[in-house]
């Protein structure tokens, strides 16, 4: 049904796909695509931007749909007190006027996505990135500004597939104001969480979002960073005075009292990072040349005071950010209106085989450059995050006797995973998936295996549980696990770097993992305890391991304890022991020694 989009099948001279835009209506949790349009209305002056958006308003008002894009250089257009660079090849808004849009599935054009092997690199070395942070300091000590968003362009060579992009992007975020457009020359793949303004017939919402956190690896640390986001005074300030902002700038159009904040200091989970929001609302009947008049561009964007800020933004940045920051969206009969802030949004240069993606946060006093530069980093990883597919594991021992081991523990594993990885949960579905497997074997020990699927399907396994000689001869990786891999923090069809470590085991039955610090984390499929003399340990979770559900139990009956091990203490270790909920306690020796 949705067509491939490949820059490679395209000259500079193509058209045929001009017009072609992809738009997540959030609020009616739908895709709209919108092709063939009745026309395309650009402006590149500053002083066509008003006519333009005057003729688009026009059709809108007529019954007919436009979707595009305003970039952000078009703010002087709005109020001349609003400053930027000049945008030279790139259009200041361009749209196109539809009679209506289809509803399309994702899910097909999201199929077979590959990673993306491009190397972004920042336009704005390390030191010029400091040099910024320090004079935006200076410019805050004068009180020219409370606040400055300071951002940086990543670039790449890419003569890929606009789409296959477009797909990377929306499946690592995926709840967002996402938007596909094609312009001719330029393709444009934006995944923004952030709402710059929606309208349903009078009522007016903004929901600007400032204040970032990055996630946790595994459910703990996971919320601990959303609560440190929610409760940081820092990140409380800089919401509310964007807050604010938007307020002042709704009520410019807004009815008389009308303007009140629905929501305060939100936390929203994103795949790689925790966001802050707030929620403004207003009554208005103003066009849609008032409302970007009062509004745009986005206060989350600029800073405070916008006009201020902006010069200082001018002076700063070496370039333009063209529709970063801008915003995308489309307009719909009945006052119907969706635009984003165009952030985590790459642009794509047919004829120079470019593409850029847009990166930043607000500085304030006490912003520091290593922090900002570090948040801006957590930001890009939606470009690289690896956006292949997988499931979540539990294996079980089942015996007549007991049924399934330990099931209260697994299931708190698994219900913890899904929520870390926002895939479905059916407790009484896990449970009757269970045992309508368990009816189904013979009456012996069975190692079973149950896997839950993105889409919530869950697909039961088992296998006779043979018995297994001891002691398990285990032997040293030869490789470091990296402790910032989420995947070692949860039982997932992702196992490569078990895989990976147990080609090199030579002729042991385990391999003893251990991370970038030198300290012990797991074997390859149980944990591990280490004696001490009388005392039993076992590695913390934060070294980078799964949390088993024996290792839980044990934990919790007092019989073992946590303490970080470094691998060349094993040598003074009196005995080594490998632990899961299907083997149990088993003893480990050395099969040879490595690493």
């Amino acid at each position: 049904m949705e067509p491939r989009f490949r820059f490679a099948d395209c000259d500079r001279s193509q058209t045929a796909l001009s017009g072609l835009i992809l738009l997540r209506d959030v609020s009616r949790e739908q895709w709209l695509r919108f092709e063939s349009p009745r026309a395309i209305v650009a402006a590149n002056e500053i002083a066509r931007v008003i006519p333009a958006l005057e003729r688009i308003q026009a059709w809108n008002d007529a019954g007919g749909y436009a979707a595009g894009f305003i970039a952000y250089e078009a703010a002087p257009a709005f109020d001349d007190a609003l400053v930027a660079h000049t945008l030279n090849d790139f259009p200041l808004v361009w749209f196109g006027l539809y009679d209506a849009p289809t509803i399309f599935s994702f899910e097909h054009l999201a199929s077979n996505v590959e990673r993306s092997s491009a190397i972004w690199t920042p336009n704005v070395a390390r030191e010029t990135y400091n040099a910024a942070i320090a004079s935006v300091r200076e410019y805050i000590a004068r009180g020219d500004t409370y606040q400055v968003n300071y951002t940086m362009r990543l670039r790449s060579d890419f003569d890929g597939d606009a789409a296959q992009l477009f797909s990377q992007l929306v499946r690592a975020q995926p709840n967002s104001y996402a938007a596909f457009m094609d312009t001719g020359r330029f393709v444009i793949a934006s995944a923004s969480p952030e709402l710059f303004l929606l309208r349903a017939d009078q009522t007016l919402t903004m929901k600007p979002m400032k204040g970032t956190a990055p996630r946790g690896r595994f459910t703990r640390e996971d919320r601990a960073r959303a609560n440190w986001l929610h409760h940081s005074e820092k990140n409380r300030a800089e919401n509310v005075m964007i807050l604010d902002m938007a307020r002042n700038d709704l009520g410019k159009i807004a009815d008389v009292g009308s303007v009140r904040v629905a929501r305060l200091w939100e936390t929203e989970r994103y795949p790689t990072v925790w966001q802050m929001t707030s929620t403004v609302q207003a009554t208005s009947a103003a066009s849609f040349v008032e409302i970007l008049r009062a509004t745009f561009p986005c206060a989350s964007i600029t800073g405070a005071p916008k006009a201020r800020t902006m010069q200082i933004i001018r002076e700063l940045e070496p370039e333009p950010r063209r529709v970063y920051t801008g915003a995308i969206g489309f307009l719909a009969p009945q006052r119907r209106m969706q635009f984003n802030v165009a952030i985590r949004t790459a642009l794509l240069d047919r004829a120079t085989k470019r593409a850029e993606y847009g990166v930043g946060g607000g500085i304030v006093w006490d912003s520091e450059a290593g922090d900002e530069y570090d948040e801006t980093r957590h930001k890009a990883r939606i470009l690289t995050e690896p956006p292949f597919e997988f499931s979540l594991i539990e294996t079980l021992k089942w015996t007549p006797q007991e049924n399934f081991w330990l099931l209260d523990y697994h299931l708190r594993r698994l219900r913890d995973a899904a929520d870390y990885f926002d895939f479905p949960f059916d407790e009484t579905r896990v449970l009757n998936e269970l045992e309508r497997g368990a009816s189904l074997l013979p009456r012996a020990p069975h190692k079973a295996r149950l896997q839950l699927a993105r889409d919530g399907a869950l697909q039961f396994s088992a296998a006779l549980l043979d018995a297994q000689p001891e002691p398990v001869r285990v032997a040293l990786a030869q490789t470091p696990v990296n402790a910032r891999d989420k995947f070692l923090y949860h039982k997932t069809t992702q196992r490569a770097v078990y895989d990976a470590a147990l080609a090199e085991r030579g002729d042991a039955d385990d391999v003893l993992l251990w991370n970038e610090r030198g300290e012990i984390t797991e074997t390859c499929i149980a944990n591990l305890v280490v004696q001490f003399g009388a005392e039993l340990f076992t590695p913390p979770i934060e070294c980078g391991l799964l949390g088993g559900t024996y290792r839980a139990f044990l934990l919790a009956q007092g019989k073992i304890s946590e303490r970080v091990i470094l691998w060349d203490e094993l040598r003074d270790a009196r005995a080594l022991f490998r632990i899961n909920s299907v083997r149990g306690w088993q003893r480990a020796e050395w099969a040879r020694v490595g690493g």
